[in-house]
């Protein structure tokens, strides 16, 4: 018995190959032939994709923003004739530096020259001590008064709720003859 399950289990994996071609009629399935010509292959070269730079408008300005109390400290100037734009701009760095950008942007691209001005500086850190922002403040009340006198007792003498007690016995009577 085991031996017939095993061929029949090898003779449909056989059937069923993935590499046999399939039937031409009934469910097969055998796809149309082309009825195009594949394109001719061309190698000459393509237009460019970009249009040469427009010439820009001429302008001029510049602020600055200058803020002791948070620690802003900045500038930017910038002129440019249409062609070429030059500018500088200036930052405070948080090391007490002052960063320094001159550039010049152009058909060539942008360039930039960074300098520096004065020492970096990294002082100590001092822990964080807030100051109350408020004081104590004063006592709104007084101190209670007693209002409570020494209690008085409350029980008498007590009365004794026992009598005396009876005899449960009597003369024994004798055990022998």
């Amino acid at each position: 018995m085991y031996a017939k399950v095993t061929l029949m289990c090898l003779a449909a994996v056989a059937l069923g190959r993935p590499d046999k071609p399939a039937p031409s009629g009934g469910y097969g399935y055998a796809p149309p032939a082309p009825t195009y010509a594949p394109p001719k292959p061309s190698y000459s070269a393509s237009a460019p994709s970009y249009e040469k730079p427009q010439e820009g408008m001429p302008f001029d300005f510049e602020y600055a923003v200058k803020d002791q109390y948070n620690g802003l400290d900045f500038d930017h100037n910038s002129n440019s004739d249409g062609k070429v734009v030059n500018g500088q701009y200036r930052v405070l760095l948080p090391d007490g530096r002052t960063q320094i950008v001159s550039y010049t942007a152009d058909y060539n691209g942008y360039q930039a020259e960074v300098t520096y001005e004065g020492e970096a500086q990294y002082p100590e850190a001092q822990a964080y001590k807030p100051a109350p922002s408020y004081n104590a403040p004063a006592p709104s009340y007084n101190a209670p008064a007693p209002s409570y006198n020494t209690p008085a007792p409350s029980y008498g003498t007590p009365a004794p709720s026992y009598g005396t007690p009876a005899p449960t016995y009597g003369k024994p009577k004798p055990s022998y003859g």
